[in-house]
């Protein structure tokens, strides 16, 4: 049965990037108490309780078309961006949470021979230790990867980021980027909110002189992150993959991109449930965008 998650568009052949990646790694086995992935990447449950915990202890097939966290669409467009990389691959993840797309991405690049360096921006501190030791456990070096706790932005700031008691709780925290100084203080000192800064692309990016792939899923903050940071973009990074929070979101993405002179790689909308009053999103949409200048 062809599930909805197999109405993608794309320029690459997603199936053949996926199947010969979860194919070309070396044998490993399950282990106790987590979960291995398709590509042997070590996984605490906790991450994800309400997916995970009945997993522990077993090896993950490949997603075809989907699995829990990501489907063909996303792992495809992630898988090409390596394959697009040179002998050293260099990623940024915003919103990176438990750390997935550095890990399965770095994991790929070294076992295809590459050097890695990968960079991760969250503003959950949970979910900050959460990467930290998804990176250790599955074999990176600390010199292979850099965790920045704020909030990723367009512009240099600061802003609120939701607090939770359980990380893995919830994936979706929505920063505060437009509170008073007054709510500001009382949201802080309810202790439901956080005061982290604001970090922009230009800030992480200024070490690297090429950036092979920018991974952006950040609760609908995609626009103001890409327009401004346009300029970053255009002169150093070689593909960037988005998670898109709305309809109106994909459409403006097309019309920066398109107009910047980027060809777009992969697509998949988002989902909408219309039993509500106003349509609202069920999964997130797909986009993925190839800079030609640097190819």
């Amino acid at each position: 049965m062809r599930t909805r998650f197999w109405h993608y568009h794309s320029r690459f052949d997603a199936v053949e990037s996926v199947t010969r990646h979860a194919m070309n790694q070396p044998p490993f086995k399950a282990r106790e108490g987590r979960v291995t992935n398709f590509l042997g990447v070590v996984i605490d449950p906790r991450v994800f309780p309400p997916a995970l915990e009945r997993m522990a202890g077993t090896i993950e097939a490949a997603p075809m078309p989907n699995n829990w966290h990501a489907d063909l669409a996303e792992w495809g467009a992630a898988f090409h961006a390596v394959d697009l990389s040179g002998p050293r691959f260099t990623m940024i993840e915003l919103g990176c949470g438990w750390g997935c797309w550095m890990t399965n991405l770095g994991t790929i690049a070294r076992r295809a021979g590459r050097s890695v360096h990968v960079i991760g921006v969250e503003g959950d501190g949970g979910h900050i230790e959460m990467a930290k030791q998804t990176l250790a456990e599955n074999g990176f070096a600390e010199d292979e990867w850099t965790l920045v706790t704020g909030i990723a932005a367009g512009r240099s700031g600061t802003a609120l980021f939701p607090t939770q008691e359980q990380p893995g709780q919830s994936w979706g925290l929505e920063p505060r980027f437009d509170a008073s100084e007054q709510e500001a203080n009382e949201l802080v000192a309810s202790g439901r909110y956080v005061a982290l800064p604001m970090i922009a692309l230009a800030e992480i990016a200024t070490a690297e002189p090429r950036i092979d792939l920018v991974h952006i899923d950040i609760q609908g903050g995609e626009v103001g992150v890409v327009e401004s940071c346009l300029d970053v973009l255009n002169d150093k990074v070689a593909y960037v993959l988005i998670g898109t929070h709305s309809r109106q979101i994909e459409g403006r993405l097309f019309d920066i991109m398109i107009g910047a002179g980027w060809e777009l790689d992969m697509e998949r909308p988002a989902f909408l449930d219309i039993n509500h009053p106003v349509p609202i999103i069920s999964v997130d949409g797909v986009q993925g965008w190839k800079n030609p200048r640097l190819f």
